[in-house]
């Protein structure tokens, strides 16, 4: 077998968060991710396909997954043992800041010959702090990599990189040039046609199935995502994807959509492998509602057993929600509201209303919706404890107004750990009513070792300290628990259980905080069992963001054999 080219590395958010005392809070209770953020990025499967096809070896390894699994992995033993000329790091998201320099270094120190490159929304931002480290050779930057990977692939070895698109780099004497972000394609139909076999195929390669599971519970919950575009046309003030952001980060300033035949390929190839959601990422009736409606119409016509999710940014109107249920019988819906209050909501660059909101979730109900997700932020502009708390008075009327059952999830979280880089409110947040507390990539980086989640975060606004953002949180959680538990969408023992890991965590909050300021580290490492116990306690939102799994929960074996006979 030929030699691996390139090998993906995933790090966690810290490493080793295995060893480092934290209270992690509810900062991923709404992902997929668990707190050490062991998703790997999407564009590590579109890679590994667009390389592959020009002739490529490309390895993903997810090494926060692996470290997850299992206690005894030991991620610098394994790291030690791989061979490449090239290892890619992803900072795509500013999670990683710790946990994937400290990767890279111990590739550097086992791999002293082979090269690093980083590439990422979070590296792409960064890229002038994140060259500087003397473990990191290359940043790629832009939201759309593969064919800048691919020519740079092709000449990193001769040290020809100075007319890569996109790329910065060190010469030998460790000079910084910076090539100049200048890919920026309108057109992405060329990449990801079939990535997630792509990855399938790298399982039979490397006989690894272990590091390519894109989240720790995958087998048992494949969950897979569907992107629609690069870029986006909306401008929320605190999101590191909004267009301003883009245009800021990556120099995209038009979004690329992709077809809707691209999209309806990627659910089918979805559906062939697993019998888990499929979650469509990013507002479909963006770019217009033509391209919307010709993939409702394909996925009409070409029905998929699978769960599909939507996300949209807006509440649907009647029209396009029939449109829908007709493509897809029991669809999901999840929206983002951010706040019950309208003046927040204007604030964010939301504008519609709270009736907008009801008649959508009225009509997707009666047209057989099998569940709504509604999402409610913590820490934006305008918003006071009180407005926090007469959300939760909001969540009761959608819970009296529409009946809890089992269809309407109502959620609420922190905006954490991070508001975005690149992002209105990062960019000029006096005039949004944040104060940044860190800034530059090592902030971030050392932020998120801190033993507080509290710490890790890197702002405050003009109405919420940050001490009042963690309080408003907490107790915004137990109440919407306690809500839950009124109206019979959850058991008393799973209430209880979720208030009484909230108690545990405050408890906590006030005891790290003491040996803080009395300076004992040491105190604060004694503290690692117990604060792992609480880390480790039952989450309610997690049980209730799974959606319906299919009898055949994976396709993923036979379609390992059925690649590897070559059909």
């Amino acid at each position: 077998m030929a030699g691996t080219d390139l090998i993906l590395l995933h790090a966690p958010h810290v490493y080793d968060f295995r060893k480092v005392p934290q209270l992690y809070g509810p900062v991923s209770d709404l992902v997929l991710s668990t707190p050490a953020f062991e998703m790997y990025p999407i564009g590590f499967s579109s890679l590994a396909e667009y390389l592959g096809k020009a002739g490529y070896h490309v390895r993903v390894v997810n090494l926060a997954g692996r470290m997850l699994k299992d206690a005894r992995f030991d991620a610098e033993d394994f790291i030690r043992k791989l061979d490449a000329p090239l290892f890619g790091i992803d900072l795509h998201w500013l999670v990683h800041a710790h946990g994937a320099i400290e990767i890279a270094r111990l590739v550097k120190r086992h791999h002293p010959r082979s090269k690093v490159i980083f590439g990422g929304f979070s590296a792409s931002y960064f890229w002038k702090e994140l060259i500087a480290y003397p473990e990191v050779d290359y940043v790629m930057r832009g939201d759309s990599t593969e064919e800048p990977m691919r020519l740079f692939m092709g000449e990193f070895l001769k040290g020809n990189v100075a007319s890569i698109p996109n790329l910065v780099w060190k010469d030998e004497s460790g000079e910084v040039h910076d090539n100049g972000l200048s890919f920026i394609p309108d057109n992405i139909s060329d990449v990801m046609q079939n990535h997630y076999s792509a990855v399938v195929r790298s399982v039979l390669r490397y006989r690894d199935l272990a590091s390519t599971i894109p989240v720790k519970e995958w087998l048992n919950y494949p969950v897979t995502a569907v992107l629609t575009c690069k870029g986006c046309d909306h401008n929320c003030i605190f999101c590191g994807g909004s267009n301003s952001a883009m245009r800021r980060t990556v120099g995209r300033s038009k979004t690329a959509f992709r077809t809707a035949g691209d999209m309806f390929k990627d659910i089918q190839n979805i559906s062939r492998l697993s019998g888990g959601p499929i979650f469509i990422l990013g507002d479909i009736r963006m770019g217009g509602e033509e391209r919307a409606y010709e993939l409702l119409k394909l996925m009409e016509k070409n029905p998929v057993k699978n769960t599909v999710d939507f996300e949209l940014f807006s509440p649907p109107g009647q029209q396009f929600l029939e449109a829908i249920a007709r493509a897809k019988p029991g669809f999901a819906i999840d929206i983002s509201p951010h706040s019950h209050d309208p003046k927040v909501r204007h604030a964010l660059g939301l504008n519609y209303t709270n009736e907008d909101l009801e008649t959508s979730i009225g009509k997707a109900l009666e047209l057989g919706a099998s569940r709504l997700e509604i999402y409610f932020m913590i820490g934006l502009p305008e918003q006071t404890t009180e407005s926090v708390s007469q959300t939760l008075d909001y969540c009761e009327h959608l819970y009296k107004k529409f009946g809890a059952g089992k269809r309407l999830f109502l959620f609420i979280g922190p905006l954490s750990p991070f508001l975005d880089p690149g992002s209105l409110a990062f960019e000029n947040p006096g005039r949004h009513g944040y104060k940044l507390i860190h800034r530059t990539l090592e902030d971030h980086r050392r932020a998120l070792a801190m033993p507080e989640w509290k710490d890790t975060l890197n702002y405050e606004t003009d109405w919420m300290s940050r001490q009042q953002i963690v309080d408003a949180t907490y107790g915004a959680i137990s109440g919407l628990t306690r809500l839950k538990e009124k109206y019979g969408q959850i058991t008393p023992a799973m209430a209880d259980a979720q208030v009484s890991r909230i108690g545990k965590a405050v408890e906590m909050e006030k005891r790290i905080s003491a040996l803080e300021q009395a300076g004992d580290n040491a105190g604060i490492l004694a503290l690692k069992p117990e604060l792992d116990r609480i880390n480790g306690m039952a989450v309610v939102e997690r049980h209730q963001l799974k959606l319906p799994v299919g009898k055949t929960k994976l396709r993923y074996v036979n379609s390992l054999f059925e690649i590897f006979r070559g059909r």
